[in-house]
């Protein structure tokens, strides 16, 4: 699957309801990233894992499998970009917690 030009590259997390601004970037700055070819990667707070995409129109849906301080976890979740450029979702882990997300693209 290849990933439309609008969703390409990195999108930095501003926000979620889970953590505040602190605990999201506690590793690394807090970031969600779409690959050419239907794959991304998100990570925030002690949280990443490995995206598979799918996309129609403005709208991203994704499955997703990583970790969570070291514990293996995965989990699916989805994403809609606004008309003001802005992204906003939810991610979901299977059997577990669940919370939105607010990103912007990253600057080059």
């Amino acid at each position: 699957m290849k990933t439309p030009k609008k969703f390409l590259g990195t999108w930095r997390i501003v926000e979620t309801e889970m953590w505040d601004r602190d605990a999201l970037d506690l590793v690394v700055p807090a970031h969600i990233d779409f690959v050419d070819n239907g794959l991304g990667h998100f990570r925030m707070s002690a949280v990443e894992g490995g995206l598979d995409c799918r996309f129609e129109g403005n709208r991203v849906e994704f499955s997703w499998i990583g970790d969570d301080d070291g514990e293996p976890r995965n989990g699916r979740g989805s994403a809609q970009l606004g008309d003001d450029g802005v992204m906003r979702g939810r991610i979901y882990f299977h059997q577990g917690d669940d919370f939105s997300f607010v990103a912007r693209r990253k600057k080059a």
